[in-house]
C-alpha cells in the first residue's frame, strides 16, 4: 500500500504538469491566432442567440472604420488608464475596494479594464468564480503581450453588447442612428457608451433621463482625457486634423 501511494501521486503530478503545458501552449497559440483573425462569436453571443428569438445584429468593422469619438468615449467611460496599464489597473482595483467597503449593500463598483473584458468575453465563459478570474488574468496578460492596444480596442468595440441581441458599435450605429460607426459623432458615441453597462434596458434612440445623464458624464470624461489622449501614450489614434498637426511637428523636430 505504501509503495503504491507515491506511484499514484507521481502519475497525478505528471498528468497535471503535462496538462499545464498543453494549456499554456494552446492558449498562447489561440491568442496569437486572434491577433489577425477576428473572433467569429463569443459565448455571450451564443447564449443571447438561444435566449432571444430576434435575429442577432452584429457586423465586424476594422479599427479604422470606427470614428475617433467612439474610441475615446469607451476609454473615457470604461478604462481611462487603458493606454498606461498592462491589462490590470491596480490603482482602480484599490479605489473599487475602498468604495465597496464604504458602501456595503449598495451598488458594487467594478475595476475590470477593457483588456480584461476582452479576455473574459472572447476566451471564457460567463459567471463568477476564482477559477474563471484566474483564467481571465492569464488571458489578459497574453493579449497585452501579443496584441497591440489598437487591436484590443478594436475587438472590444466589435464584441461589446450594445443592445438587445445587438453586439458591436457598427450594429449599434446602424440600429440607433441609421449610419456606420465611422460616422458617429461624439454625442452619439457617448450615448452608445452610456448604454453599454445596461444594454438590454437602454435605447440610445429613445434615451431615458438617466441615460441622458450618463451620456453627459461620458462627454465630460471625453473632454477631460482630451483628443490627444492616445497620442500622449505613443498611439496614433486622433482626429484627422490633430494627426496631421502631430506629423508636421514631428517632421519639423527631425529637421
Amino acid at each position: 500500500m505504501s509503495s503504491s501511494k507515491p506511484s499514484i501521486l507521481k502519475r497525478a503530478w505528471r498528468f497535471c504538469w503535462h496538462a499545464s503545458l498543453w494549456f499554456i501552449g494552446i492558449s498562447v497559440l489561440w491568442v496569437v491566432l486572434l491577433k489577425w483573425v477576428n473572433p467569429p462569436f463569443t459565448i455571450l453571443m451564443i447564449q443571447e442567440g438561444i435566449r432571444n428569438e430576434e435575429s442577432q445584429q452584429r457586423e465586424w468593422v476594422d479599427y479604422d472604420e470606427i470614428s475617433f469619438p467612439m474610441k475615446l468615449a469607451v476609454v473615457s467611460s470604461e478604462d481611462q488608464n487603458f493606454m498606461k496599464h498592462y491589462g490590470i489597473d491596480f490603482g482602480a482595483i484599490k479605489k473599487a475596494m475602498k468604495f465597496n467597503e464604504k458602501n456595503k449593500g449598495r451598488k458594487v463598483r467594478g475595476a475590470s479594464t477593457i483588456s480584461q473584458q476582452v479576455a473574459k468575453n472572447v476566451f471564457l465563459w460567463s459567471g463568477r468564480s476564482w477559477l474563471r478570474k484566474g483564467f481571465e488574468v492569464w488571458f489578459t496578460l497574453l493579449i497585452e503581450t501579443f496584441w497591440s492596444k489598437d487591436r484590443i480596442l478594436e475587438v472590444y468595440l466589435n464584441i461589446a453588447e450594445t443592445g438587445v441581441n445587438t453586439f458591436g458599435v457598427q450594429a449599434a450605429a446602424q440600429k440607433y442612428y441609421k449610419k456606420d460607426a465611422i460616422n458617429l459623432k461624439k454625442e452619439e458615441a457617448a450615448m452608445i457608451t452610456a448604454s453599454i453597462p445596461s444594454p438590454r434596458k437602454s435605447n440610445p434612440a429613445k434615451p431615458s433621463a438617466y441615460l441622458k445623464k450618463r451620456q453627459q458624464h461620458v462627454l465630460r470624461q471625453m473632454r477631460f482625457l482630451g483628443n490627444d489622449y492616445f497620442l500622449r501614450y505613443g498611439g496614433d489614434t486622433a482626429p484627422e486634423g490633430l494627426q496631421k498637426k502631430e506629423k508636421k511637428e514631428k517632421s519639423k523636430s527631425k529637421k
